[in-house]
């Protein structure tokens, strides 16, 4: 009997780290190709079945699967080849990295490897080598809000509580609605995919209306509760509480992780709640939808059946999510499984707040 391969699962910051790489546009084919390999394995797929999907050999998607095991994201890039290298002195080297951090090509915001290396006299090499050991990339930019919630701690380790140890005889249940999502038509018939040809679609297109939707993503079976609504208000949140109590198992407790909109916190919310007790509710800190589970799950939703999605009307656009969630709760749902503690979240908010004071 053939032997089955381990177990492979990406934390989640590594899992959002590589999906960010196949959005970009000046990554090179080979990471691209890598990160696939990681994100179709991370998703069930066999390596086999990565192997049939991605073309590439059964070599190929252990030796990235393995590289990532022993060594995280930092493996996947390339080993340095063999060869003396031309050197550069220590003077010259500072001089590179502090241009790079404290000064700005002229004409562009941003150095590239070639910009910096035509400034500083050396070649693309060279260059790419300085800023890979000083960890630079002056090519990516994040975005970031620190949260000014008062709470802020408190509400970090209750939620993350709940994804470390879940109560038991209970559900842990990521709530959030998407809204005015658009049902988008393209003005011209798209160029289907064929050999030598990528798919294409116009760039303009025609609205058709919008929808919202509610979702509970269950963290024990990754299994989501979905309600379609024409608007978002705290009559459509009380119908979708009332939908989720239809749908689970009356005797255990609901433990709901929300944000903090008001719709989820009006009097008659709060009446309802105080008549159904098993419904506990727990809010993540203001602007930290990150914390929230269930907006990896709108990623998914937004990438697969969304963004390249044509609908001639909002009904269309209704049965493209209502069968997303189907065939996600049939095939592709899992628990999920977080990884950061509170404590290293609090470190890394304290340095961010700290970097950014320093920065004024």
């Amino acid at each position: 009997m053939a032997r089955q391969p381990a177990p492979f699962n990406l934390t989640v910051n590594d899992q959002l780290e590589l999906e960010s790489w196949l959005r970009m546009g000046t990554l090179s084919q080979n990471l691209v190709q890598r990160a696939r390999i990681l994100l179709l394995l991370n998703a069930g797929q066999s390596p086999k079945e990565v192997m049939e999907s991605l073309d590439v050999s059964s070599p190929t998607v252990f030796k990235w699967r393995n590289r990532y095991v022993e060594t995280g994201l930092e493996g996947l890039q390339d080993a340095p080849r063999p060869g003396q290298p031309r050197k550069l002195d220590k003077k010259k080297v500072k001089a590179i990295l502090d241009d790079t951090v404290h000064k700005v090509p002229h004409g562009s915001t941003h150095w590239s490897i070639r910009l910096m290396a035509e400034h500083a006299g050396v070649t693309r090499w060279q260059v790419q080598q300085i800023w890979q050991a000083a960890d630079l990339k002056p090519h990516r930019l994040k975005t970031f809000k620190i949260s000014n919630d008062p709470d802020f701690a408190e509400k970090v380790f209750d939620v993350v509580g709940l994804y470390l140890n879940p109560p038991d005889n209970a559900l842990v249940l990521s709530v959030d609605e998407k809204t005015q999502i658009q049902a988008l038509d393209r003005t011209q018939p798209k160029l289907q995919l064929r050999p030598g040809q990528i798919e294409r679609h116009t760039h303009d297109y025609k609205r058709h209306g919008t929808t919202s939707l509610y979702a509970a993503f269950n963290i024990l079976n990754g299994e989501v509760i979905g309600r379609i609504t024409q608007r978002h208000r705290a009559k459509e949140f009380l119908d979708f509480l009332r939908q989720i109590d239809r749908e689970t198992p009356s005797e255990q407790d609901l433990h709901l992780i929300l944000d903090n909109s008001s719709t989820h916190k009006t009097p008659g919310v709060k009446a309802w709640l105080e008549k159904h007790p098993r419904f506990k509710l727990h809010f993540t800190p203001t602007s930290a939808s990150w914390l929230n589970a269930v907006e990896g799950w709108f990623g998914q939703l937004e990438r697969r059946a969304l963004y390249r999605g044509i609908f001639t009307s909002v009904g269309d656009l209704k049965a493209a999510i209502r069968r997303f969630i189907k065939v996600h709760n049939e095939k592709l749902a899992k628990p999920f499984r977080w990884h950061k503690s509170a404590e290293s979240i609090m470190t890394s908010v304290t340095r961010a707040k700290l970097s950014a004071i320093n920065n004024k």
